[in-house]
């Protein structure tokens, strides 16, 4: 049991890069962490770590040994899963994340609800717009909202999401309203982060279709992007529960509805080895039932 608990040790700091941000999440000291470092090396005979002043880097044994230990704790976590599924009632950790915006405006107050109706589970939640690697940060599930990227990854549709193109009166009073996807040349296109360039999505005569778009300013997180709108900065292209009060109370408007995309979704997202957890199967059947 030491051994694999000094492996979990290890991933998670080298995942962090710190001994202070692996202690913090593991609920342990950094001394204890770094001793047990020093002792899984000492016990192995190499040097798996490279430790500076500022950051630990792993070597290229440590890099090695990083990844068997991720697929023998994934076997263990299986082994338990397998077990766990002959009892009705879900119990132990989850690791759970999702979209900042997502998690605030709708899964947080789910998630009271399901932890009154499980008492055994405990959930550890990171909100984050940053692309999360569930397999190598050993998380159990996350939450994605929009188009998913062909991966190794199982999911289930949980609800569908609308997007829009919206802006405030005040700017559409400035700079005029867009009738098509080009107008948007000569407009400040508010747009979230992707990996390949900023791009919005449309349905041009009966097809998806991704527009490139240019503006000034440009946010990993859909609330920046409505409030910068609100504030009359430019246009924006978000799924409407960010922007439904801010429509309603009119402070935005959309445009371009005749070219509104495929309806989105939201999305229960997870490793194929916790395709079968039950504590895992079990919150994505609560999710699809309370987002419905």
């Amino acid at each position: 049991m030491n051994q694999l608990e000094d492996m979990r040790i290890f991933v998670e700091t080298v995942e962090r890069g710190r001994f202070t941000a692996a202690a913090r999440r593991l609920g342990l000291s950094k001394q204890l962490v770094s001793r047990r470092v020093i002792e899984l090396e000492e016990r192995l005979g190499v040097q798996l770590l490279i430790r500076t002043t500022r950051k630990l880097s792993a070597t290229e044994l440590g890099l090695d040994y990083a990844e068997r230990a991720r697929r023998i704790l994934a076997e263990v976590m299986e082994a338990d899963d397998t077990m766990a599924n002959h009892l009705a009632t879900p119990r132990g950790t989850l690791r759970l994340t999702a979209p900042l915006s997502f998690g605030v405006l709708h899964l947080t107050s789910l998630l009271t609800g399901f932890l009154t109706l499980h008492p055994g589970v405990k959930i550890d939640l990171d909100l984050t717009d940053r692309p999360v690697d569930l397999v190598a940060e050993g998380v159990d599930m996350a939450v994605r909202v929009g188009l998913l990227s062909d991966s190794s990854l199982r999911a289930k549709r949980l609800a569908a999401v609308r997007m829009v193109v919206c802006a405030s009166p005040d700017y559409l009073r400035r700079f005029g309203t867009p009738r098509t996807a080009l107008d948007l040349k000569r407009h400040n296109c508010l747009s979230y982060r992707h990996s390949k360039g900023t791009y919005w999505w449309f349905s041009i005569r009966g097809r998806s279709e991704f527009v490139s778009v240019d503006g000034s300013y440009i946010a990993n997180n859909g609330e920046v992007l409505r409030d910068a709108a609100v504030a009359g900065l430019g246009i924006t292209q978000l799924p409407t529960f960010i922007v439904k009060s801010d429509l309603d109370a009119r402070r935005l408007v959309t445009v371009l509805d005749s070219l509104a995309p495929p309806v989105a979704a939201v999305y229960a997202v997870y490793p194929a080895h916790r395709q079968r957890a039950v504590l895992v199967r079990t919150f994505t059947d609560y999710l699809a039932a309370s987002l419905t």
